[in-house]
């Protein structure tokens, strides 16, 4: 039997070393495009995928690999986690992931907490930021349902198709949100613009959650594994 203690620890890795591939990434991208935006984003994107799988392939059996609230919050909705478990996973994912950022910006010798500046608000990011939630939350359960064996393919992708088709370049996790708030390089958040960003990512998880379950009934609420 897995331990609480052990899927934390899991959980807490997991996303300290996401938010360090999603920012330090950025980082590396911007140093070496030369002020190509989109070989920066491609580069960003690629590397989020990467490590996503790698860490979904690696954590997932220990503690599921959610690295994001909104995962919790469903799984806890399914009956997969309690409630003790879901608000301690939430804890540290938001721990973690400030300490993610903390790592990219120590690996590169920047200021370890630095308030973003980056604008991120108005309705058009708000959309993108649902729709982007939406669409991870979609991939999760119906992958669980119908490939669970590719669902850190399936993750990957989607997350490395959402930087592109989405004007937020897909956060699509509270977690990361708030973590990319401290910091002012290329995937920073100013600190104002969380609640929009977190209020958007609720709704569409909450949509996804609603979609998967009419297209495919055994995604109900009650379901225990």
């Amino acid at each position: 039997m897995i331990t609480l203690r052990r899927k934390l620890l899991a959980e807490f890795i997991g996303t300290m070393l996401l938010l360090a591939t999603v920012v330090g990434s950025g980082v590396m991208a911007v140093n070496l495009s030369q002020g190509n935006a989109a070989i920066a984003l491609l580069a960003n994107a690629g590397a989020t995928a990467g490590i996503l799988y790698v860490l979904i392939v690696v954590l997932g059996p220990i503690s599921g690999a959610h690295f994001n609230p909104v995962v919790t919050l469903l799984m806890c909705m399914r009956g997969e986690i309690s409630t003790m478990e879901a608000v301690a996973y939430i804890a540290v994912q938001i721990v973690a992931a400030i300490i993610g950022v903390m790592l990219a910006h120590a690996m590169f010798g920047l200021a370890l907490i630095q308030p973003g500046t980056h604008v991120r608000t108005g309705a058009a990011q708000w959309l993108s930021e649902a729709v982007a939630t939406f669409g991870l939350v979609l991939t999760i359960l119906l992958g669980i349902r119908r490939r669970p064996a590719a669902v850190p393919a399936l993750v990957a992708s989607y997350i490395f198709a959402a930087y592109w088709f989405t004007a937020s370049t897909s956060f699509a996790n509270p977690a990361v949100t708030i973590a990319r708030s401290l910091t002012q390089t290329f995937a920073g958040i100013r600190p104002d613009d969380i609640g929009g960003f977190v209020l958007a990512q609720l709704l569409g998880g909450a949509t996804g959650l609603l979609v998967a379950t009419l297209l495919d009934p055994q995604t109900r609420l009650d379901e225990q594994g």
